[in-house]
């Protein structure tokens, strides 16, 4: 049986991680809107792969016996003046997203969850992971300024981006 303090911040990642699936599809709409499909698709993976985080923390809270509780979920932004200011906003958010999964995992360490805390190191190493996915694509986005042949060879780029559906656990 889980922890009660475990289960509550669990539920709040999954609402965490729905928004953010929310957001990624805001962005989504912001780059169909500029015609930029590779950028598109970087976002529908980014959607897809939120939405199997949000999947995973809840089938890991039913897994454990735990309660499920889906709140509402924010409105998102939809407003941005460049794909730069987009992708400033996405590794904002994704560190955002890194500091409540340690907060996840200092609550299993307080807790003595072994189990969660284990469940956890795949959110930790994913982190990871998509952080440094985000600040290439920035990196790239800042060098290219308004140079719009670069913007259109980063944007085919981005078309190669495809969803594996994770094994989380």
């Amino acid at each position: 049986m889980i922890n009660e303090r475990m289960n509550a911040a669990l539920n709040e990642q999954v609402n965490a991680e729905l928004y953010s699936a929310y957001l990624y599809l805001s962005m989504q709409a912001y780059f169909q809107k500029m015609n930029l499909k590779g950028f598109v698709n970087w976002m529908n993976v980014q959607v897809q792969e939120e939405m199997a985080h949000a999947r995973g923390l809840y089938d890991y809270i039913q897994e454990r016996g735990g309660e499920i509780v889906l709140e509402a979920i924010a409105k998102p932004d939809l407003k941005w003046n460049s794909p730069l200011q987009v992708f400033e906003d996405v590794l904002k958010h994704e560190q955002l997203v890194t500091s409540k999964i340690n907060n996840l995992a200092d609550i299993a360490d307080e807790t003595k969850d072994r189990a969660a805390g284990l469940f956890l190191q795949w959110y930790i190493k994913e982190q990871v992971e998509e952080e440094a996915s985000v600040s290439d694509v920035l990196d790239t986005l800042k060098l290219i300024k308004s140079d719009s042949n670069a913007l259109l060879a980063l944007d085919r780029e981005l078309q190669a981006r495809v969803f594996n559906p994770p094994v989380i656990g």
